[in-house]
């Protein structure tokens, strides 16, 4: 009974994205022609939809910053990746503009294409002049003064329960190139709500806690040392990560 129920708050949650989608796509048509001079009104309008559609499904966000952050400089936005709600949870926790890189099949859905043909970046990760065109626009958006988004991880694994897994490079050798800081946050429980698409387990409502790590500076750091860098931000998540885990494990104890 509960495995049906689960099943259909999934149902019900991609139902109130699809709404919430049509209700304002004349809006975000009229935004798109011109994605360039309107690129904050379409992030706007993507944080609007995003947002509503997981509170009308009970699902909601807590953010703890671990210190004060700068909003009006870029970021290197480096999250793990375990659930589609990791979206979401990044449109809620940054207040500034900002692109994300995903993968290529986010051109064939319905609700993300307008944004991955827009402000978005897509990228075919078996592709390597895929990958190369999508960091040289990732690129052009940061000289621009954007953040972008990319999860280090790569995709969603198959594993379950889900471990934060090895990152790839592209992400830290993009913010040393352009001198800016890597921002990790840590989403510890959306895969709890709902893993991956949900098509296994369903979804829940709930609260998805991101946890936003201090930045880490590249200053002065060269290409060279984006091994040191990536191995720095992968144990800096990883020990949020597991303590995340930790504390949930003892909560359910405690239930």
């Amino acid at each position: 009974m509960v495995q049906i129920l689960k099943k259909l708050h999934r149902l019900w949650y991609f139902l109130c994205l699809l709404i919430f989608f049509i209700l304002l796509f004349p809006l975000l048509y009229l935004l798109t022609r011109n994605p360039e001079k309107n690129y904050a009104a379409i992030v706007r309008v993507r944080r609007i939809i995003a947002l509503l559609a997981t509170t009308c499904s009970g699902i909601f966000f807590k953010v703890e910053f671990e210190s004060e952050i700068d909003w009006s400089m870029p970021y290197i936005i480096c999250p793990n990746h375990t659930s589609i709600l990791d979206i979401t949870a990044i449109i809620f926790m940054c207040p500034q503009p900002f692109s994300f890189m995903g993968k290529v099949e986010l051109l064939r859905n319905p609700v993300t294409r307008i944004f991955f043909k827009t402000i978005d970046i897509a990228v075919d990760r078996k592709s390597k002049i895929s990958a190369f065109r999508a960091f040289k626009k990732a690129d052009s958006l940061v000289k621009e003064g954007k953040s972008m988004v990319i999860f280090p991880e790569g995709k969603i694994d198959d594993e379950y329960p889900p471990r934060l897994h090895e990152f790839k490079s592209g992400s830290f050798k993009l913010a040393i190139d352009n001198q800016i800081q890597i921002l990790p946050v840590v989403i510890q429980n959306a895969w709890q709500i709902l893993w991956d698409g949900g098509e296994k387990f369903g979804s829940r409502p709930g609260t998805i806690q991101i946890k936003v790590l201090t930045p880490i500076s590249t200053q002065l750091m060269t290409t060279q040392q984006s091994d040191e860098i990536q191995t720095l931000v992968y144990h800096r998540m990883q020990s949020y990560w597991t303590l995340g885990k930790s504390l949930q494990n003892v909560k359910n104890m405690e239930a």
